[in-house]
Formats: structure tokens, C-alpha cells, sequence
């Protein structure tokens, strides 16, 4: 066995599955086989994905039996499980960015005691149910299952940023998780306004999972740009188009103090309003709070549309959803984490200083077709060695994009220095000679000193 060969084995990626573009489970072998949930995104997984991870293992592992120990990659960023059974659960529970996992023995006269693992699933982490004998590359954490042939749930994680710790306590540092939990989120977020989190801006207090428990980069897009659709029929008005004009850039104690005192006045108008008089108007005009349940709750309810594996035009469908993030003619900023927020409209008075709101650009209008009798332009060497070294460089994903316009707003050394230089030095009185004329100068300069 060679040291690839080796380290393949360790990191628990011999066997080679193929996978298709955005990172969509494919059938191991190329036809059948299990699939397991992977995420249809081109971003992060935030509390939608982790819910439906949830979701996937109780519903495909809730009738399976375990067997053994846990199997752990060399590479994995987590501690060996002292845990084995001869029979064992597994269940699993999401809140916010984490994930608990229970493996329960089913021998209760047996002297196991359950084990809790809370995963982390960084920028790549999902699960999936394979068959033991073809895991997927980087699954760094694997329980078999104690059938003929057995099958694995893994931890597959190709970025290597998530993690795992035993124990079954959630992260101190995060608040209560938008989806599951949304009553205590939202309280915790209005008595706590005097944090001096809420001095930053809005885009970026969203990111504070202290607060905001479950919301990350494309969540935190689409719930500052939102539309709603109201109508008033006692005045028979319909907006077609209330959405919460909300600059990403605005101080977060100054838009959510608005949404304090809205509902304090709400409760002193209508006191006699009933429960479901309540729920309704809610539904026909959320607040900032509102939209970080409903949201999310909208990609897991739509989980057969959006992040379905064995659908395969699941990415198609969650671009379709999209109405802010990477979206084409919408504007984008990095926010002083250096993350990217996209947007519509101003950024609002705390935008970072130095930098202009880039576009990301439209798709291009299809073209006719060419006229099969028009004349073949003529094609140069050099245009062809262009075009050749283009085909060789393979297309980058929404993802690295989204880092290389960072990267090209980040200032650089020496460039006003250059800039200054250029435009001090003093334009040249002479004609420009054409570049033809010089070579014919050179070649003629070096055959006159016999080179």
C-alpha cells in the first residue's frame, strides 16, 4: 500500500464515490445505493441545514441497529468515542449551529451508559448512509450498522472546520436557537439591548450567535431584504411590495428599540385582539425578530424542493428561493468581520469606510444564433494559446467567488504610492513610436553587432 494509498485509508477515503457539482449526495457506484442528506448550498450550513440534518437521521437511522465502536478518522477534529455496544440507537436533536447525537444501548440490563456527541458542522459537515464498504471521502466519524452487508452513518466533512465533543451540554456562549426556540430568542434579543453587541450594525450583530442562534450568511441576506404581501381590507389597499427597509449598515439597537416600542403600542391599542387576530397580522406584516423564525422554517418545510438529494435539480430550486444572496444585480459589501452581506439599495451611515458597494453582475441576454453562411473570423496564434489557457483553468464555484471579490475590496500596500508616482511623472513630448517600428529598430541593432 503506498502513503496516499495510507493516508486515504486513515482519513477513511479509500473507496472513492462520485460526487456530483454543488456537493449533492450521489448513489455510490455511479447507480442505487443509499443517499445520505447532503447540503444543496453553496454557502455555510446554517440552523436550516442542521435541523434537516436532525431530521434525516431520525427518520433513515430510527429503525436501524448499531454495532461496535465508533470508527474515527486520523484527520477528524474531534475525541475518540469511548463508547461500544452490541446493540445500540441512534437519535439526534438540533438547536441553532449544533447537533446532539444519543447513542443508546438497547440492552437496558447492560452497564453502557448513553453517550451524547454535539457536532459542529463548520463550513462543509453533513451525514450520510452509505454502505460500509464504499465510504465517502473524508468521513471522519462512522457508526456501523450491525446488518448484513452493514451500512455507516458518517460524518463527512471535506473542509475539515467541523468538530465534535462528548457530552450532551449545548455551547454556553450561544443563545436560544431561532427556529426551535423562538419565544426565548426573542426575548432574549429585546432585554438585552443595552449589550454593547447592539452598537454594531445590524448585518453584523445577525452573525452573533449569542443572539442570533442558527443564522448565518445567506439567512441574514434574505431576512434583511424580505418582501411581503399585505392587504388591508377594510381600506381594500394591497402592498404589493412591503418589505422592511432595513439597511444593512444601520445600528442594531436603533432598528430593534423601533420593533420594542411597535409592540408595546400594538398590545396598548388592541388589547382585546384575540389569539388568532394575533397570529394573523404577524403573518401579513413580521418584524426583523419574526423573519428569523419564519425564514428558515421556510427551507426546512420546503426540505423536498430545496435540499433533497435524490432531486436533481435541488440547487436550481434553492437559487430559485433566493431573492438577495448572490443574486445577479444585487450589492455587496464586506462587513468588518470580513464577511460578505448582499443587499439592495444604500448600505446605511455605519458602512465600512473605503469601499464602493460591488454589483454582482447579471446574466448575459442569450445570444441568435449565427448565420451558418456568415464568414469564420479569422483566428491568431495568439488568440488561440488565449483561449487554450482559459479551457485548461476549470470554472470556480459561487463560494470562491464570493472570497475573491473579498479579497479585492481588502486595500493593498504601495498601490497609492504607485498611483501618485504615475501620475507625477511628466507626460512625454516625443510621438509615441508604433510597436512595429521599434522591433524592425532592434533586429536591425542586433544584426549590426553580429548577434
Amino acid at each position: 500500500m503506498g502513503a496516499r494509498t495510507a493516508r486515504r485509508a486513515a482519513n477513511g477515503s479509500a473507496h472513492r464515490p462520485p460526487r456530483s457539482q454543488w456537493g449533492r449526495a450521489v448513489p455510490a457506484g455511479g447507480g442505487g445505493g443509499e443517499f445520505g442528506l447532503r447540503c444543496a448550498v453553496a454557502a455555510m450550513p446554517e440552523c436550516p441545514e442542521l435541523h434537516l440534518a436532525g431530521r434525516f437521521i431520525n427518520g433513515a437511522c430510527g429503525a436501524l441497529v448499531f454495532a461496535g465502536g465508533v470508527e474515527r478518522s486520523a484527520v477528524g477534529r474531534g475525541p475518540e468515542v469511548p463508547f461500544r455496544s452490541e446493540a445500540y440507537r441512534i437519535s439526534a436533536i438540533a438547536r441553532g449551529k449544533e447537533l446532539r447525537l444519543t447513542l443508546s444501548a438497547l440492552d437496558p440490563a447492560g452497564a453502557t451508559p448513553p453517550q451524547d456527541l454535539v457536532f459542529r458542522f463548520g463550513m462543509s459537515g453533513s451525514f450520510r448512509l452509505c454502505p460500509a464498504a464504499e465510504l465517502p471521502r473524508h468521513a471522519h466519524l462512522r457508526f456501523l450498522t450491525r446488518e448484513s452487508p452493514p451500512r455507516a452513518l458518517c460524518f463527512v466533512d471535506p473542509r475539515r472546520f467541523g468538530s465534535w465533543r462528548l457530552g450532551d451540554a449545548w455551547q454556553p456562549e450561544r443563545g436560544p436557537c431561532v427556529v426551535s426556540e423562538y419565544q426565548a430568542f426573542r426575548g432574549n434579543v429585546l432585554k438585552n439591548l443595552d449589550d454593547r453587541a447592539f452598537d454594531k450594525p445590524i448585518c453584523e450583530v445577525l452573525l452573533n450567535q449569542k443572539y442570533f442562534n442558527g443564522i448565518g450568511n445567506y439567512l441574514r441576506a434574505e431576512i434583511l431584504y424580505r418582501h411581503w404581501k399585505c392587504q388591508n381590507r377594510g381600506f381594500r389597499l394591497v402592498c404589493n411590495s412591503l418589505r422592511l427597509k432595513i439597511p444593512p449598515f444601520e445600528k442594531a439597537r436603533t432598528v430593534l428599540e423601533a420593533l420594542k416600542d411597535q409592540e408595546q403600542e400594538r398590545r396598548k391599542k388592541d388589547p382585546s385582539l384575540t389569539l388568532s387576530k394575533k397570529v394573523k397580522l404577524k403573518q401579513e406584516n413580521p418584524d426583523l425578530l419574526e423573519l428569523c423564525h419564519t425564514v428558515p422554517m421556510e427551507v426546512i418545510m420546503a426540505e423536498k424542493q430545496l435540499l433533497d438529494p435524490e432531486h436533481s435539480d435541488n440547487y436550481a430550486a434553492f437559487k430559485n428561493w433566493l431573492q438577495c444572496y448572490l443574486v445577479p444585480g444585487m450589492s455587496s459589501l464586506r462587513d468588518r468581520s470580513g464577511r460578505t452581506i448582499w443587499f439592495q439599495g444604500e448600505p446605511g451611515p455605519m458602512a465600512p469606510k473605503g469601499q464602493r458597494p460591488r454589483k454582482t453582475p447579471r446574466k448575459k441576454s442569450p445570444q441568435l444564433k449565427a448565420d451558418p453562411e456568415a464568414p469564420t473570423p479569422k483566428v491568431t496564434p495568439r488568440a488561440l494559446k488565449k483561449h487554450g489557457r482559459a479551457a485548461v483553468n476549470p470554472l470556480k464555484s459561487e463560494e470562491k467567488e464570493e472570497e475573491k471579490e473579498g479579497e479585492a475590496d481588502r486595500p493593498r500596500k504601495g498601490r497609492a504610492c504607485r498611483r501618485r508616482k504615475a501620475t507625477a511623472a511628466p507626460a512625454s513630448p516625443e510621438p509615441e513610436v508604433p510597436l512595429s517600428v521599434r522591433r524592425s529598430c532592434r533586429i536591425s541593432a542586433h544584426r549590426a553587432r553580429g548577434i
